[in-house]
């Protein structure tokens, strides 16, 4: 297998899909059909061009708030009373940036996920909206950007000096927090491969010296207009720091200047990069996030050390984007054994399944109350199966992205209840967004569309159960239904054992008289119970 070559068949239906499930929060139809004949390229270079580094502003959605409906300004004087509402306007402007579909498809939303899944701050933690805020914008920015550069902005930026303590650490004093997770979640990773412990718990403490001195200013400070992080020399530690034999025993010399925070911090982060761990941990985690959560020592040996060696080579000095476009376009992203391989997340379940059926969020800035009914239903759907944005629960981020269950962790028998309770929203919907749009699916309007001549039953044929069948299954699997399994969603689950004959007479007595309640929900009964299903079904997929 040549691994990371580059795939050269030009993409169909099933290959297209299955770039846009892993790149995006899911596909619209439009766009699989738009990026069907595209080599792997071509759809790659697309997705990257469509990046949006400046979208639509936040909008203030906190409805019991004066400001409700208005464009939140970073630069207003603070306010505590509105904190809370604003920070969840930072997560459903976030969450409207996945789900939006005015836009072309573009990967940055997926990779900033990851990302803000990797160097971890919790809203729950921080609660300062201007710092989420901040933390966010600074995820966006660098997720396609240089990872050197990234980590230093993020050891320095005010949510993680607020999340993970730096803001209290201080000569004689250090607090290790950071300088701990920095090195087992943030760049070499706590083992190798093979088990091996790639730092000491001597390498935890200099780190920590390092880092002393730098705080963050304005933290819920009532009436302040700006929030920054700055060095502070007298909070620093200003000797030598000597690491272990991991790091080649590396000396990072003590400095006395005012720019001794920057002077070091730069030194830390390129001894950190300069661990051989450090390359093949990010690009093991990307691998998992994108192809496959299994990492064999096939893919090791052949993928991960190969992209490794690329990330850090002196060509690409930890350049991120390029690293991903090689991944991205390769053999081993669209091999046929990395398909389905994924279980979908809670996100990319409930945005995916909106994306796929064309269920749009309103535009927050000209209608703010249904933005608010329709990003808070997605919010709470997250929160209830264990996802909720910018919300992890610890800093190692989502379980499923860290236990050894990895994908399959998303599932549990809560979760699974809520999974299906969420597909049942889709079949039956209840919220209504405004008063001409209920978040759902209209099954019998869908089942109409497909019909020549729905008025006049002696002009056309009935449609079949196989064309209904076809129509609510496009691009909703990653491997087409087998016979068998078409027969068994026809004839066991729509027509509940009678024959499908018996769909002709019941369909076109509705067509004669589609008024009558009883002819609509006989009609609606069939097509829910087939629709419920494949929604079950394809809910253990993502790609």
């Amino acid at each position: 297998m040549p691994y990371l070559d580059t795939y050269t068949t030009p993409l169909t239906a099933a290959t297209a899909a299955h770039l846009l499930r892993r790149a995006t929060a899911g596909p619209r139809k439009p766009e699989i059909s738009a990026f069907t004949g595209l080599t792997a390229t071509e759809a790659y270079d697309s997705l990257l061009a469509n990046v949006q580094y400046y979208p639509e502003p936040v909008i203030h959605l906190d409805t019991g708030n004066a400001g409700f409906g208005t464009a939140l300004n970073s630069g207003a004087p603070f306010d505590t009373d509105s904190n809370f509402g604003k920070v969840q306007s930072v997560r459903f402007w976030w969450l409207g940036l996945m789900a939006n579909q005015s836009r072309p498809p573009s990967l940055l939303e997926k990779l900033a996920l990851f990302w803000q899944n990797h160097f971890v701050v919790s809203s729950e933690v921080v609660t300062e909206y201007r710092f989420v805020w901040r933390y966010l914008n600074l995820i966006r920015d660098n997720a396609l950007g240089n990872f050197r550069s990234f980590v230093k902005q993020v050891t320095i930026d005010p949510a993680m000096l607020e999340y993970l303590n730096g803001n209290q650490n201080v000569n004689g004093a250090p607090n290790e927090n950071y300088a701990r997770e920095l090195q087992e979640l943030f760049t070499v990773g706590e083992k190798d491969f093979y088990g091996n412990a790639n730092y000491t718990e001597q390498d935890v403490k200099e780190a920590a010296r390092v880092l002393t001195g730098w705080r963050h200013y304005n933290y819920w400070w009532n009436g302040t207009t700006s929030i920054y992080s700055a060095f502070q020399l007298n909070r620093h530690d200003t000797g030598n720091k000597t690491f272990s034999a991991k790091y080649n025993n590396a000396v990072i010399t003590g400095n006395n200047t005012t720019n001794a925070g920057n002077v070091e911090v730069d030194a830390l982060v390129s001894m950190l990069l300069n661990h051989p761990e450090t390359p093949k941990f990010i690009c093991r985690k990307l691998y998992r996030w994108y192809v496959n959560p299994n990492v064999t020592e096939e893919i090791e040996n052949n993928v991960i050390i190969p992209l490794a060696n690329f990330f850090k080579s002196p060509g690409n000095n930890f350049q991120i984007e390029p690293v991903l476009r090689k991944l991205l376009t390769s053999d081993i992203f669209f091999d046929i054994s990395n398909r389905g391989a994924i279980l979908k997340s809670p996100i990319e379940l409930i945005i995916g399944a909106y994306r796929l059926f064309n269920l749009p969020p309103p535009n927050a800035a000209t209608e703010p109350g249904p933005a608010e009914k329709y990003l808070g239903n997605v919010w709470w759907n997250t929160l209830s199966m264990q996802m909720p944005i910018t919300a992890q629960s610890s800093v190692f981020g989502y379980e499923p992205y860290y236990l050894a269950s990895r994908s399959k962790g998303w599932l549990s028998s809560a979760t699974l209840a809520l999974r299906y309770q969420f597909a049942d929203t889709l079949i039956w919907p209840w919220l209504q967004v405004t008063p001409s749009y209920k978040l759902g699916l209209d099954l019998v309007g869908w089942a109409t569309s497909l019909q020549p001549n729905f008025g006049n039953v002696a002009a056309s044929a009935a449609i079949t159960t196989e064309q209904i069948l076809a129509s609510f299954s496009e691009h909703m699997f990653v491997f087409p239904l087998s016979t068998a399994q078409q027969n068994f969603l026809i004839d066991t689950i729509m027509m509940q054992g009678i024959p499908r004959s018996s769909w002709i007479f019941e369909w076109n007595r509705y067509r004669q008289t589609p008024a009558n309640l009883d002819n609509y929900n006989s009609v609606r009964w069939r097509l829910s119970l087939l629709m419920r299903y494949m929604l079950r079904m394809a809910e253990f997929q993502i790609s």
